[in-house]
């Protein structure tokens, strides 16, 4: 079973920063993808930025130059850091990984989400 577990999001103000968490636990062989979407009230869920296990890195274009995506494999660990922050960027954010348990097949798994509240 795998779980995934997000941490950092909260209340700032615009122009400041945010550094989201999520942590993936269970027997995991392998992560394929580790992406951001995020969700604003009334809106659908979008992407905002992907990583793959090969090192390639997207980003939706509202948030190029703002935020970055990083990971830390040991810890099966990925991170969004949040900068120059904007109203807009209110939402909740989920992390989802696609990844592999033994020998079963890619799966995708979602966090819990963390809510991100930007003041103007």
């Amino acid at each position: 079973q795998v779980q995934l577990v997000e941490s950092g999001g909260g209340l700032v103000q615009a122009g400041g920063s945010l550094r989201l968490s999520c942590a993936a636990s269970g027997s995991i062989s392998r992560i394929n993808v580790m992406d951001w979407y995020r969700q604003a009230p009334g809106k659908q869920r979008k992407l905002v930025a992907t990583l793959t296990s090969g090192g390639t890195i997207t980003y939706e274009d509202s948030v190029k130059g703002r935020f970055t995506i990083s990971r830390d494999n040991a810890k099966n660990t990925v991170y969004l850091q949040m900068n120059s922050l904007k109203p807009e960027d209110t939402a909740v954010y989920y992390c989802s990984l696609v990844l592999q348990m033994a020998s079963m097949p890619s799966t995708r798994y979602w966090g819990q989400g963390t809510s991100v509240t930007v003041s103007s």
